[in-house]
């Protein structure tokens, strides 16, 4: 790790030889694969832009031009070139790297990002910012400005915003670059006809040659006309593919059709050329994409050979073959065994949605590029004609889903709760206003642990409690996410929604019978004559309520409810409560802004009962960042021992609505 080590800032790459920077590229994957090994994380995609990456900091200085990341899951060696190699140690908690862009972390990290398609319109917005501050990029005037680069994934490219961004980006009057990592990937396969498009690329017989075609570029162009004679070259080869595929014409200039000059395909893992291609795009005074082609994964064998299972592995061991105990991690002999963690409740939702639709063939279900991540891997695999992968397009999938519950379907949509955001103004439309009857299986709701704030799906009750007619409800284990999806699938009277933890299903409740849903009904878990106290619980945070009701000992009855419903609440139970004056604490994992809590307090207004009793615990209003789920729900007050010490205040009177904000030493927690 000598190279990597004494790399503390970009500068000092740059005083590195060009025939160095491949032993650098191996340092950095092997640290990459020793940290993840342990902690877990996003492999794959980080391997596959090691050498991009490299090139790209070497060519450019971005500590004053512009490198804007698209998801940015793809971030970490970039963040090893920037200074943060101590910090990987620690990564994805509090103390260490965060695993995706954070400007709180370095100045080189200009937005947090987690979500795709975003990067070439914040680029665009950077590239007029600094063309109106008279300090961009220009060869003859300004030859010291800012420079703007756009790193995008192909599957990202295809997103609604980002093709948004492309159309402005060709309106500019300057240097801006578009880096299009084209690995064949999303997460998982990429789907639609852009993606067929690139496929076309990437197996046509002239793609094997264009890496010689740059090398000759290289060798033969004069000074300052690489890119305009990478251009014309990389067309005539484009051209004689379209002499072969006649029917693609069109497509292989698609970015031209929004102004951009398309250079590329290039080798993304040949370093020389990338940094040749890069200085001359360094210079180049239009908005151009340069195409570059990666493998997902690449260098480390268990990776590349399956980039979706090591997308965003869990802790793993490498194991070798035992005939060659010391084969580096390139070699074919390398397998790894993924650490167990349980049973998680993506796994209980995806054996869950095959009985589903294997009990009723009107089923249907979509995912938007997250086939292994919301568990819907399986059941395309079994339905193969009533599944779907729409690609990174929650939008398309939301109105998709509105056709096929037009059509007489009973259509469910898996998507993670910080995605459902981006489909919002169709859940609205298309959805709700129609009255159809589209299912929404939220997973990753509530606090999403070594993601951090950019995955956290702390607003999902707080956006559809506004649209008319839905009905939301939660998960507290399996036989409860099961029920709840029973639930739905008959539910024909509009949008639905049923919402689960990045977590693993708890057992605590396995012991009772789990009753179906009923329409806006709780479900006692606990239940006393006379209560001390009531605790209404929505979601998967019943584990945390009864084990601290079981701190509290038998000097406190303390009843708990499995709310189940968020809109509608159990107006009956909530009436019951307060006039016989019993405090009430509603407790999820959800922003106590609009959250269920929110909707008792206003069940109570509505029925004119006094809410004073009711104590609300809910995430706060503030950022949670990287760590552990653990962890986080200590720090927004939300574990057992918070839950117990709001149980002790209401039963001494000292129960208030709200949620009151605490810091100490930037953390975060929340005390209702």
């Amino acid at each position: 790790m000598a190279l990597l080590q004494s790399i503390q800032n970009p500068e000092d790459l740059k005083r590195l030889s060009i025939d160095q920077l491949p032993e650098l590229a191996a340092e950095i994957r092997a640290a990459i694969v020793e940290q993840i090994s342990r902690s877990g994380g996003h492999l794959a995609p980080n391997l596959g832009v090691v050498e991009l990456t490299i090139a790209m900091h070497y060519v450019f200085d971005f500590g004053h031009d512009r490198l804007l990341f698209d998801v940015g899951h793809q971030c970490y060696p970039h963040k090893l070139l920037t200074g943060r190699l101590p910090l990987l140690g620690k990564l994805r908690t509090r103390e260490g790297m965060a695993g995706f862009p954070e400007p709180r972390e370095s100045r080189f990290d200009l937005f947090s990002v987690g979500h795709a398609g975003t990067a070439i319109s914040t680029a665009v917005g950077m590239a007029r910012g600094d063309l109106l501050n008279k300090d961009s990029f220009d060869p003859k005037s300004r030859p010291d400005g800012r420079r703007v680069v756009s790193l995008i994934g192909d599957a990202s490219i295809v997103n609604g915003v980002a093709m948004e961004g492309l159309n402005n980006a060709g309106t500019l009057r300057r240097q801006f670059l578009v880096v299009l990592n084209d690995n064949g990937m999303s997460i998982s396969h990429p789907q639609g006809a852009m993606a067929q498009y690139f496929d076309r690329l990437r197996i046509n017989p002239y793609y094997a040659d264009l890496k010689r075609t740059a090398r000759k570029v290289l060798d033969k162009a004069p000074g300052g006309k690489l890119i305009e004679e990478a251009y014309h070259r990389m067309g005539e080869a484009t051209k004689a593919m379209l002499a072969q595929r006649a029917e693609a014409g069109p497509e292989l200039a698609w970015f031209e059709h929004f102004g951009l000059v398309t250079v590329g395909p290039i080798d993304g893992h040949d370093i020389p050329t990338l940094v040749e291609f890069l200085a001359e795009a360094r210079e180049f005074d239009r908005p151009m994409v340069l195409h570059v082609k990666t493998i997902k994964g690449k260098g480390i064998a268990f990776a590349e050979g399956d980039a979706e299972k090591f997308h965003s592995p869990a802790a793993f061991i490498v194991k070798t073959d035992p005939d060659s105990p010391e084969a580096p991690l390139t070699s074919e002999g390398c397998r790894v065994e993924l650490k167990s963690g349980g049973r998680s409740f993506t796994k209980a939702f995806s054996d869950a949605i095959e009985g589903v639709m294997t009990r009723d063939e009107k089923v249907v279900a979509c995912t938007a590029a997250m086939p292994d991540g919301t568990g819907m891997s399986k059941v395309m695999r079994t339905f193969p004609e009533r599944t779907w992968d729409t690609g990174i397009c929650e939008s398309h999938a939301m109105d998709m889903m509105a056709g096929l519950a037009k059509s007489g379907f009973r259509p469910f949509f898996a998507v993670y709760s910080t995605f459902l955001q981006r489909a919002f103004d169709q859940a609205f439309q298309e959805v709700s206003l129609q009255g159809l009857a589209v299912r929404l299986c939220l997973d990753r709701a509530g606090l999403v642990g070594g993601d951090g704030a950019v995955h956290h799906g702390f607003c999902d009750v707080a956006l559809l409690r506004t649209l008319p007619g839905a009905v939301i409800t939660a998960a507290i284990d399996e036989p409860s996410l099961v029920a709840a999806l029973e639930f739905m699938r008959t539910h024909d009277d509009g949008l639905s929604a049923v919402r689960y933890p990045r977590e693993n299903v708890c057992d605590t409740f396995a012991h009772d019978d789990c009753p179906a849903f009923e329409f806006g009904k709780a479900r006692a878990l606990i239940e006393h004559d006379e209560p001390d106290a009531a605790v209404l619980v929505f979601g998967a945070l019943a584990e945390q309520a009864k084990d601290a009701i079981d701190s509290l000992g038998e000097d406190l009855r303390v009843s708990l409810y499995d709310a189940r419903f968020a809109k509608p609440v159990d107006d009956a139970l909530i009436r019951s409560l307060l006039e016989r004056r019993v405090p009430v604490v509603t407790v999820e994992d959800h922003s106590a802004i609009g959250g269920f809590g929110a909707a008792v307090l206003e069940s109570a207004a509505a029925q004119g009962l006094d809410a004073s009793r009711v104590r609300v615990m809910g995430l706060p209003d503030a950022w949670i960042h990287q760590d552990s789920r653990a962890a986080q729900l200590t720090e927004a007050g939300l574990d057992a021992p918070a839950i117990a010490a709001a149980i002790r205040a209401s039963v001494r009177g000292g129960a208030r609505m709200g949620v009151v904000v605490k810091r100490d030493e930037g953390r975060v927690g929340a005390e209702a």
